[in-house]
């Protein structure tokens, strides 16, 4: 019967770690005025992290005075200390950390190909729901490029999607990364009226644009175009069917000349000539109270059904849809 005696090893180790005498590796660690420098041993490196074993070859290692050095300027100081503490004694204790320095270690942990401490850190971050809730847009923007983080970036997409209204009047929210706001655009489960899409919309491509200001009475043609480039690939995400005929009237309508041409014309077509759109998405976010997919009808054509569940979900009476 084998003994273990994992406890002394991560002991020793970790006194290799912090008095080594004999370490073969300088690692720079951090940026501008938040730099700190590592000792470690090459050997250790390799043997724990695959990330390591490739860096730290003999192809790409850079000496100096027989030392190998090391830059890694896209992790904190704090952060990379963490990660030297995991790959020395295979310990962590992240209730001591801040939830900023966790997301930091979840990400360095996955570039450093640390399966097993990426997800068990992946697993603890998605339990500090209220953290989370209050900045999903930094979470975003950390992980949301990362394959292996889909588990976090489902979580932060379901929870904005079920209270979208604190993600959109954020103060963060107009430096939000345009894939991620094109992203979200696209699910079908944001449970927020189109309207209030819009206005948000509109205010994150004024923020985006450079030089024009919240003021639109000064805005000259120039300025309309410069924002309908920056949100010429927002605008067709835009379910503007859903958008009740007096918010049309008073929040489209005046931003005509960014909306490509062919689609506001199918938008005028359908609140003022009853034509049913070709181009634009007809169904609701929040789930038609009809769906086309499971109703049936003699007299009822099945692309109709969404444009009553926007009759029902607007309470738009006065507005009847003649189809001939």
């Amino acid at each position: 019967m084998a003994l273990i005696f994992h406890s002394n090893l991560s002991k020793d180790f970790s006194l290799i770690l912090n008095n080594a005498d004999d370490y073969n590796v300088i690692i720079k660690v951090g940026e501008n005025q938040n730099i700190k420098e590592f000792h470690a041993h090459s050997v250790i490196l390799r043997a724990r992290s695959p990330y390591f074993r490739g860096a730290l070859s003999a192809n790409w290692i850079t000496k100096k005075d027989n030392m190998i050095i090391f830059n890694k300027p896209n992790v904190t100081p704090n952060v990379f200390e963490m990660i030297l503490k995991y790959i020395y004694t295979g310990e962590i204790d992240l209730s001591k950390e801040s939830n900023e320095d966790i997301l930091g270690f979840l990400v360095a942990s996955d570039e450093l190909l640390l399966e097993e401490l990426f997800v068990h850190v992946q697993d603890y971050l998605i339990k500090q729901k209220s953290w989370i809730d209050k900045n999903f847009i930094p979470v975003l923007h950390a992980v949301s490029n990362l394959d292996s983080c889909k588990k976090l970036l489902d979580y932060c997409l379901k929870s904005i999607c079920e209270d979208p209204v604190k993600f959109f009047s954020s103060k963060e929210f107009p430096s939000v990364n345009k894939e991620i706001l094109l992203g979200l655009l696209k699910k079908d489960d944001l449970q927020i009226e189109e309207v209030i899409i819009w206005d948000y919309l509109l205010k994150w491509g004024i923020e985006q644009t450079s030089g024009l200001g919240n003021n639109r009475a000064g805005w000259n043609n120039e300025n309309y175009e410069a924002l309908k480039k920056t949100l010429n690939q927002f605008i067709p995400l835009i379910r503007f069917v859903r958008i009740p005929r007096a918010d049309f009237f008073d929040k489209v309508r005046p931003y005509k000349t960014i909306i490509p041409d062919q689609i506001y014309e199918e938008i005028e077509e359908f609140y003022y000539k009853d034509t049913l759109p070709k181009t634009i998405t007809l169904s609701s976010r929040t789930g038609p109270l009809i769906r086309s997919s499971n109703f049936e009808s003699n007299i009822i054509k099945p692309i109709l059904t969404n444009i009553i569940a926007n009759w029902i979900d607007n309470k738009d009476a006065k507005y009847v849809y003649s189809y001939h």
